[in-house]
Formats: C-alpha cells, sequence, structure tokens
C-alpha cells in the first residue's frame, strides 16, 4: 500500500482530500454536538496504543498534505471545526490510504480551569494539534 503513494499524490488527490476534509468535519462535528465522547471513542481507534514512531519519506509527504488541507479547511468552515475535529478528520483521511497514526487527547490547567486538546501524530510528523507540549496525555488512539 505505502508504495503505492509514490507518484500518487497529484492536484486531483488534493482536491479529493479538499473535499473529504470537508465532509468529514462536519460529520465529526455533528458527532461531538450530538453524542458523548464516551459513546465515540469506540470508532476512534485502538484505545491505549500507539502507532510506529518513524514512516516512509513519501507516507510524510502525503500526512504533511494532509495536516494542510484540513487546517486550510477547517479554518474556513461555518461550523466550530476545532483540535478534536481537525484530528479526527486527519486521523479518517490518513486510514483512507492504510496509514497508521495516533490520536492523542490531553489537558491542562490554564488560569485555574481544565483546558483539554487534541493532536494527531503520524511517525515523527505532527499532524494536528501541535505536539501537545504542555498537556498531560489522559488517552491514545492508534489506527
Amino acid at each position: 500500500m505505502k508504495a503505492s503513494l509514490v507518484g500518487f499524490i497529484t492536484d486531483n488527490q488534493f482536491k479529493q482530500e479538499t473535499i473529504l476534509s470537508y465532509i468529514y468535519s462536519a460529520f465529526f462535528r455533528m458527532q461531538i454536538l450530538f453524542f458523548k465522547p464516551k459513546y465515540l471513542k469506540k470508532y476512534w481507534g485502538e484505545e491505549g496504543e500507539e502507532s510506529a514512531e518513524d514512516e516512509e519519506k513519501d507516507v510524510y509527504k502525503y500526512a504533511a498534505s494532509v495536516s494542510r488541507i484540513v487546517n486550510r479547511t477547517c479554518e474556513k468552515t461555518k461550523w466550530e471545526s476545532k483540535c478534536l475535529v481537525r484530528a479526527l478528520t486527519a486521523q479518517r483521511l490518513l486510514k483512507r490510504k492504510g496509514i497508521h497514526s495516533t490520536m492523542y487527547l490531553g489537558c491542562r490547567l490554564e488560569h485555574g480551569k481544565m483546558v483539554a486538546h487534541a493532536w494527531l501524530r503520524c511517525g515523527k510528523l505532527f499532524v494536528t494539534g501541535g505536539d501537545g507540549s504542555g498537556y498531560s496525555v489522559v488517552d491514545r488512539f492508534y489506527v
């Protein structure tokens, strides 16, 4: 599968990924609005597991493209597309190509209030949400 990614990333691919990013972000936002995370997390991957720490060069290229597409698309949606929506959207786009990733959920105290954050890692590349520095990892999901 991964070998087939070489030379596969074309302008048409980016158009398809952009449209899918928009659709997935709407889908995940609706889920988050209507269902509690404890019911949704069974669809987020294998809980408590992590993906490999390194990937092939073409996988990184594709993951970097997904990162740009998801972040650009989510900035322009009419609905709220914050960190969890972005991480789930990118995770789904990578999964479509058989690329493994780990989504992290974390929290920290900010001005006496608990703040939650989600980020996605593929190999050594943090695809969405930065590297999670400053957050304590509460859970992780491998796909």
